[in-house]
């Protein structure tokens, strides 16, 4: 049986910008604060990530104050973010292999409990036609579906979900999320170091027009999606290195 990704692959500069994002984040993981502070790394990587993700989604990036009411999309964020650090990253990395669909529903609750008023809307995809269809696809590559290369994976669930939007609301903290997970998830930034979100919120709308690329379908602009997202993680390991030399012993 064909992989549904080797032609993405084949086109032109894709397979090379995953190369390149690959060896990147690797550089990340090898760093001497990351050999044992790894966690310290991540913790702060998460917050970035949520700030960046949030600000993509029209929330707000500034933390709340102690005892204050959060933005309600900052606030998803965060907790989208805490399922992807610390202790809990490995349970939901488990239940992402497992059954990625269980766990973008998860996700959505966190992301959309402050957003929604009805509280049945949270993790429950929109019915409307070929939404079930696209995310059962999804699913079938995200679970042993495809032999590409991790960042181009990572990609394609980030531009389906963006394109799909499935659940209506934060859908792009969700996505963002995903692409995370199948990082995390194949290797490719197992610790969950890198911080690409940080690269799209700099130039929201080149990452709106990159997305609306995928969307198209056309090959064109799904390779140009694939290495713009690429690019990201590498300037997501630059994001990471900064933390890292940060936490260096002086």
């Amino acid at each position: 049986m064909s992989d549904p990704l080797d032609p993405l692959v084949d086109l032109p500069g894709v397979r090379e910008a995953a190369d390149k994002a690959r060896a990147a984040l690797g550089e990340v993981h090898r760093h001497r604060s990351n050999r044992r502070g790894w966690a310290t790394t991540a913790a702060e990587a998460a917050v970035r990530a949520a700030r960046a993700s949030s600000s993509l989604d029209g929330g707000v990036m500034e933390l709340p104050a102690p005892g204050e009411q959060g933005d309600p999309v900052l606030s998803g964020a965060l907790r989208v973010g805490q399922a992807l650090d610390g202790d809990a990253l490995g349970n939901t990395v488990r239940t992402w292999q497992r059954a990625p669909l269980q766990m973008l529903a998860r996700l959505h609750l966190l992301a959309a409990a402050d957003l929604v008023d009805d509280a049945e809307q949270l993790g429950r995809p929109r019915s409307d036609a070929g939404v079930g269809e696209r995310l059962d696809g999804l699913a079938q590559l995200l679970t042993g579906g495809t032999k590409a290369p991790a960042p181009i994976v990572a990609a394609v669930a980030h531009g389906e979900l963006l394109a799909l939007s499935p659940f209506g609301v934060a859908d792009g903290v969700v996505a963002r999320a995903a692409s995370r997970l199948v990082s995390v998830s194949t290797g490719l930034d197992p610790r969950n170091l890198g911080v690409p979100e940080v690269t799209w919120m700099r130039r929201p709308q080149a990452y709106r027009e990159a997305a609306e690329g995928f969307a198209s379908g056309t090959a064109e602009g799904v390779g140009a999606w694939v290495i713009y997202c690429c690019d990201a993680f590498e300037g997501g390991a630059r994001e990471a290195l900064s933390i890292a030399e940060a936490a260096a012993p002086k």
